[in-house]
């Protein structure tokens, strides 16, 4: 194994787990802006208040995300079965 393939391999996986996570993150981060306007308006600063909307809010996307995501990672679990196998 060269140091241009593992440097690749690496990179591959960073790039994998980031396009996996982006999801449930993007999520957290809109329901976190959309609760925070909220209590701007309403002057409400309870600081528990974020978390049970982006609980729902992640698991929710999670589930409807997670045949995608299977897919993502097996695509990248293929590949790396089958450089494996060519790399000597």
């Amino acid at each position: 194994m060269t140091q241009q393939l593992a440097i690749e391999i690496c990179k591959n996986a960073v790039w994998t787990a980031l396009i996996v996570a982006a999801p449930m993150l993007i999520t957290g981060l809109v329901i976190g802006i959309g609760v925070s306007i909220l209590q701007s308006v309403t002057q409400i600063q309870e600081m528990t208040l974020t978390f049970i909307p982006k609980i729902l809010g992640v698991v929710g996307i999670t589930i409807l995300v997670l045949p995608w995501i299977m897919n993502v990672i097996l695509g990248f679990t293929g590949e790396m079965f089958t450089l494996a196998s060519t790399v000597r």
